[in-house]
Order: C-alpha cells, then sequence, then structure tokens
C-alpha cells in the first residue's frame, strides 16, 4: 500500500502523524510525508520519505501578517483565537498556498491513502479530486462544528475554483477519522461516521520511581517564552520538590539567569524518560504533552499559551486531571497554590490514572495500520 501523510509544516502537528506512518512502514508499505520544509528534518531522521508541497510556516504566518497590518489575532480572548486563526491562517492561507503541490504530488503517486492533520484543509479537496481515500488524524479535541463553519466559508473559493461543490465540516470527515483524544475528553468523536481511536502516544515502559517529587515544566515547541519560564522557576524556590524544566531548542538556559536551587533546566528531555519520575507537570496543554502526561496517569497544572491549548486545557479541567491558569492569572502565587493543589488532592491524580487506562485501552497505531491495510486490499 502506498500511504502519503500530509500536515502542516509545524512540530505539534508532525510529531502526533509519525508512530502511524512509521506502524506503515514497518508493515511494508510505501510510505511518503508532504508538508513544507519545517518538516523535512523530523520526517528524515525518522526513515521516512519526504516531499515538499508548501512553504515554510513562517511563510503563512507573513502572508497572514501583511494583511492584518499587525499582529494576527491581537486582542482577541482565548476562547475566539481558534475561530480567527483557522480559516484565515489555516484556510485562506494555508490551503491556497498547498493545494497545488498536494495536487500535483497526489496524481503523481496515486496512492492508495491520503492521511491528514485537522488543518491540513487541502486535503479533502485533493482526494475528491484524486479519487484517493483519506483519513482525518486528528492532534486532539475535533474542532468545533462552528469553528469549521468558518472555515468552510474561507475555503469554499478554492473548492469552486476546481469546479466542486463544498460538503460539509470543509471535507475533513468524507473519510474515515482516527481519533487519538480519550474517549471521555472528546465524546462528540462518537458520534462522528467511520471514526477508529488511535493511541495518541507510547505507553509508559517503566514504573513510577519513588524519591523526592519531581515537577516538569515544558511549554512545548512553539510558545517557549522565557520570561514564564523564569516566573515559574522562581515560584516554586521554596517549595519541596526537584524542578526540571525543558525550554526548547530555541532557548539559551543560561539566559534564564541564577537558578534556584532545587531546578534544573535543559533544551530537551524526551518525555518518556522523565515522566515516570514526576509526581505533577506544569505546561502548556500543546496536545502531544498532554497525551503523554496523561498516559502515565500524572497530574498537572495548565497555562495555556496559544492556539488549541485553551480548548485542551478546559478538557483537562472537566476531566478534573488538572488546575487551568490562564494566561492574566499567571502569578507566582498562582502556580503554588495550583501545584499544591494538585499535589496533595488526591482527586487529581485518580483523574489522571483514569485517562491513562483509557490511553492504555486504545488500539495501537501498529494495530490500526493493520486494519487501514485490510480495509484498503
Amino acid at each position: 500500500m502506498r500511504v502519503v501523510f500530509t500536515c502542516i509544516p509545524q512540530t505539534g502537528h508532525i510529531t502526533p502523524l509519525m508512530p502511524l506512518a512509521e506502524a506503515l512502514v514497518a508493515l511494508g508499505d510505501d510510505v511518503v510525508f508532504a508538508s513544507g520544509p519545517d518538516a523535512e528534518g523530523p520526517a528524515v531522521s525518522r526513515g521516512l520519505a519526504f516531499r515538499e508541497v508548501t512553504p515554510a510556516f513562517g511563510e503563512w504566518y507573513e502572508m497572514l501578517r501583511k494583511r492584518t497590518r499587525g499582529l494576527p489575532g491581537d486582542g482577541l480572548a482565548p476562547e475566539r483565537l481558534e475561530g480567527y486563526f483557522l480559516p484565515r491562517l489555516f484556510g485562506e492561507v494555508g490551503m491556497a498556498l498547498t493545494v497545488d503541490g498536494l495536487l500535483e504530488l497526489c496524481r503523481e503517486l496515486t496512492p492508495d491513502l491520503l492521511v491528514f492533520d485537522p488543518v491540513m484543509y487541502a486535503a479533502p479537496l485533493v482526494g475528491d479530486l484524486t479519487g484517493v481515500p483519506i483519513a482525518l488524524h486528528t492532534v486532539g479535541p475535533l474542532d468545533e462544528p462552528a469553528v469549521l463553519d468558518l472555515v468552510g466559508d474561507a475555503v469554499s473559493p478554492i473548492w469552486r475554483e476546481f469546479g466542486r461543490d463544498l460538503p460539509p465540516s470543509a471535507g475533513v470527515f468524507n473519510g474515515r477519522t482516527l481519533a487519538i483524544c480519550p474517549p471521555s475528553m472528546d465524546p462528540s468523536a462518537a458520534s462522528i461516521p467511520r471514526v477508529q481511536p488511535l493511541r495518541p502516544t507510547p505507553l509508559p515502559t517503566s514504573s513510577p520511581q519513588t524519591r523526592d517529587p519531581v515537577v516538569y515544566v515544558t511549554l512545548g515547541t512553539f510558545s517557549n517564552n522565557p520570561n514564564v519560564f523564569r516566573l515559574i522557576l522562581h515560584a516554586l524556590a521554596d517549595e519541596p520538590v526537584s524542578v526540571v524544566a525543558t525550554i526548547g531548542t530555541d532557548n539559551d538556559p543560561e539566559a534564564l539567569g541564577p537558578l534556584p536551587a532545587n531546578a534544573r533546566v535543559d533544551r530537551f528531555i524526551p518525555q518518556a524518560d522523565l515522566l515516570p519520575q514526576c509526581a505533577a507537570v506544569i505546561h502548556h496543554a500543546g496536545a502531544g504533552t498532554t497525551f503523554g502526561v496523561l498516559a502515565h496517569g500524572v497530574p498537572s497544572v495548565a497555562l495555556s499559551q496559544s492556539a488549541d491549548n485553551f480548548t485542551i486545557a478546559g478538557r483537562l479541567t472537566t476531566a478534573g486531571a488538572s488546575v487551568t491558569l490562564m494566561p492574566d492569572d499567571v502569578t507566582s502565587d498562582a502556580i503554588v497554590a495550583a501545584l499544591r493543589r494538585v499535589l496533595t488532592e488526591p482527586s487529581y491524580r485518580q483523574a489522571a490514572e483514569r485517562l491513562a487506562e483509557e490511553i492504555a485501552a486504545t488500539p495501537s497505531p501498529a494495530d490500526v495500520a493493520a486494519s487501514l491495510r485490510a480495509e484498503s486490499s
């Protein structure tokens, strides 16, 4: 089977697709990863063929910035960000920059399946034009129907340019949906036709270690604001915990200045190595980090930074596995109070452990890869 995976050229959308792509390769399938140049390194480093079909993500953002004559989304309340960025940045801009390259690639390779991330809106149209079956690979909870309606309005002219009428929800549900969010955090996914649960992250390979409480601090790969790290580290300086912070490859640990005695800072540490030691995690509520934390049954404090962080943080809090602090509420006292709650109130760990059980019960990438192959044969 030949499969094309495509996503926006951004780490938080590249990484979630890799386990399924690798599982298909392990079964002997021909897999090509199609995105912008930002994705070439991650794809090639994992043994996947790569084809460039869209510019770097920075060019997408710059095109939108020129249209707005200012910082896109500036001044919007967090709950309005997805309704702003999805139709404008990923719909109007991203689809226009991607559809021709992706269409040319699929006509050249004639794949048996086109797997796409939720905001790669060119994929449903390319599938429609070429007859290639499509599969939406989620990276977090499903987008709200009202937001998808706005996306549809934004991309309708591109569909019409190719002589096609726009399907509901911008066509993202026209094929199979591979849903990686734990079911209790995304109950609406069960109502989607042809939905296939997919485990979002590897399961723990070691048992938690007994030691002084370790608190892991991460803000992912996109919103690594040194000032937020500095605030967190110094807020926890007098707490009876060991703090480990990863600040991203673009930041310099030395730039944070003198560290509290209980803190260690690195650019990157594999989550799988660190999470078994953790009593709690302070994070940005990015999907990849969130699912890794939950797979280990660890409670958390969510400091949402951008994009879908606010949605995921809200789902975490509703599930009882996290305390969420909105940007305007992030102070030293609030961070300390939130961390103490998730460390001392058993309900937070119990909720996280329930979600870990859901994740463990979800079909693995290898299971889903085998199912997709059987379906296409």
